[in-house]
């Protein structure tokens, strides 16, 4: 035979607070980050060669915390400029240089790169794939895809 308790405590949960479609992110969290990194330094550093450091600025200044979507974009095609000026063989020691979240940041700047694509860009995002998978593995995949946080 069954028991009744009387416990009611289930009820007072507002299951209406879990919905999926009213998730806020935490804003917080990247309040310096809204802006991208300044297209003025990435230039700078891609006219003195200093191509690793460019793409160490954009990585670590990515505009994941703000709401535009053109500031995004300007971030994407800036990132691909800075993707597109390495050669081949310095694509390995650069992505063994950088920490497995610039690592998962340029995954996303890969595949958000696929979206734009202009001539020679898809060979070298490919390539930069390839490399950046070899280093991260198919977590960084899963972390990149999974996360709500969109570059």
């Amino acid at each position: 035979m069954s028991k009744n308790t009387g416990a009611s405590k289930f009820r007072k949960v507002n299951v209406d607070d879990y919905d999926e479609g009213r998730y806020c992110d935490d804003d917080g969290e990247n309040g310096n980050q809204d802006q991208g990194p300044s297209e003025g330094d990435i230039n700078t550093l891609l006219s003195q060669g200093r191509n690793v450091d460019a793409l160490k600025s954009i990585l670590n200044n990515a505009p994941i915390g703000t709401k535009s979507q053109d500031i995004k974009d300007k971030t994407t095609q800036l990132a691909i400029r800075v993707l597109t000026s390495f050669k081949n063989s310095e694509i390995q020691p650069t992505v063994q240089g950088l920490d497995q979240r610039s690592v998962d940041m340029l995954m996303k700047y890969i595949y958000r790169g696929f979206e734009f694509p202009t001539e020679g860009s898809s060979a070298s995002l490919l390539t930069w794939h390839e490399k950046v998978y070899a280093s991260g593995g198919v977590g960084s995949i899963v972390r990149v895809l999974t996360d709500r946080k969109r570059v």
